[in-house]
């Protein structure tokens, strides 16, 4: 098993500089970003901005998460070359169900599908 220590010990605030820049390249918005990120993990905005004020790292941003959506289970493909449905450890598949999000926003899905409604 790989070893993730590294990626859970890194700070949201660290790569979120790094969405942003994507999602806006392909037209999209900070609000869209913001949205998909707080429908899966139930924070709300002031909340999920305190997280990136605070240099919160991936595993206690996780781990303080209100509520992971029910139909998170629902994110399924290829992202960073793994198959989301296919990774065992939890923690690790929600950071790819939330790269998963950021990279269906930038590829100009709407936003109905990429909430799975």
């Amino acid at each position: 098993m790989k070893d993730n220590s590294r990626v859970y010990a890194m700070a949201v605030s660290s790569f979120y500089p790094h969405y942003i820049t994507r999602i806006k390249k392909h037209g999209r918005t900070v609000e869209e970003l913001e949205t998909v990120i707080c429908w899966l993990t139930g924070y709300d905005k002031k909340s999920l901005q305190q997280v990136l004020d605070n240099n919160t790292n991936v595993e206690t941003f996780f781990a303080e998460a209100p509520q992971i959506h029910k139909n998170a289970s629902k994110i399924t493909g290829v992202i960073c070359g793994y198959r989301i449905e296919d990774i065992e450890e939890e923690l690790m598949r929600k950071c790819r169900y939330m790269d998963k999000l950021v990279d269906e926003l930038a590829k100009g899905r709407k936003m109905e599908k990429i909430l799975r409604v």
